[in-house]
């Protein structure tokens, strides 16, 4: 880490947002929405125990925890645009001329508007999403996604009798905390092997996941073997659900940006001892992949359904573009500045 990355911390500061850093990028800290919510912690670790005495300091401070956490986990936009969403607003009340204490101020309150409304989100779609689940249907899920798991649990709550297949989600087995969760709320699970999937999509009735990324096209950027699923389901002629919050919606691919996927230790596939009864095998082991648009029937937000090739429009009311690419390029460089 480089010098300028500690600039004006006190050493507690330094270690606790280093440790946040390596807690989102160790994925102790998970799920997309969990992940946005914790990096705005930073932000209010930092102004609660800045020393900074001016603005200018104070910004520096700022910049360096945005940069320290962002490089965290590249694909989840959920990370860059909760950090977005604080530095945009801290950075316009700099702008204007406040003071450090009233910039301080600022930052927090920006960091626990979007906790709340993160979670106004997830309740939000829950209730939509829920109308969507039947009795006696069949659903399969993947992952671990905080949004799916709203949603099954609401309609759960709402009376609806339903089960659940949960795809293991290797190599780090996500979905068995998923079938965990989903058992504690009283819904009957069966976790299977995720090349399963498709041995099972007949029987299936509906596809409900989350979303680390949505794009402007209406691609879906979610856990390795979603995109597989997805195929399966087309297959079948399965419908399929995608839970997002809007703040997950990626305003650079309006631009042509593509989504870079991450790829995650080899040792998360293969333990380091029988990598080296493999010497000379690679191991990928790729984070991600993208569901394009055609394979999905509905993204599910706090705004309501929508078909995935309205995201664009999501976009634009998200950011108050209009049509002109002028102001779409001038509101992602001023976000980035």
């Amino acid at each position: 880490m480089s010098k300028c990355a500690f600039w004006g911390f006190s050493t507690m500061t330094h270690n606790s947002i280093l440790k946040l850093a390596e807690d989102i990028k160790s994925m102790r800290i998970r799920g997309a929405a969990e992940i946005g919510r914790a990096a705005v912690e930073g932000f209010e670790t930092m102004a609660i125990s800045s020393k900074a005495e001016d603005t200018e300091s104070y910004m520096k401070e700022l910049d360096s925890v945005y940069a320290i956490l962002l490089n965290t986990r590249p694909t989840a936009v959920s990370l860059a645009n909760a950090l977005r969403y604080v530095r945009h607003r801290v950075t316009k009340a700099s702008r204007s001329g406040m003071d450090v204490d009233e910039l301080k101020a600022i930052t927090i309150r920006a960091a626990q508007d979007f906790k709340r409304s993160s979670v106004d989100a997830v309740r939000k779609i829950s209730e939509i999403g829920a109308k969507r689940i039947r009795n006696g249907d069949l659903i399969m899920t993947h992952c671990n996604s905080s949004v799916a798991i709203s949603i099954l649990a609401e309609a759960k709550k709402n009376g609806k009798e339903f089960s659940v297949l949960a795809t293991e989600t290797r190599p780090r087995f996500q979905g068995r905390l998923t079938a965990k969760e989903l058992s504690s709320h009283g819904i009957p699970v069966t976790l299977i092997i995720d090349s399963a999937a498709r041995h099972f999509m007949p029987k299936v009735d509906k596809v409900v996941v989350g979303a680390d990324v949505v794009t402007s096209n209406g691609a879906v950027v979610n856990k390795i073997g979603t995109s597989q699923i997805a195929l399966a389901a087309k297959e079948a002629r399965v419908r399929v659900f995608v839970g997002a919050e809007t703040y997950k919606f990626s305003p650079s691919t309006v631009l042509g940006e593509l989504v870079e996927i991450e790829e995650r230790p080899a040792d998360e596939v293969l333990p380091k001892r029988a990598q080296e009864d493999l010497k000379g095998v690679k191991v990928a082991n790729p984070a991600f992949d993208v569901t394009p648009a055609e394979l999905i029937d509905a993204i599910i937000t706090e705004r309501g359904i929508i078909p995935p090739q309205a995201s664009i429009l999501v976009l634009m009311e998200e950011f108050g573009w209009s049509i002109g690419g002028e102001e779409i390029m001038k509101t992602i460089v001023e976000e980035d500045v």
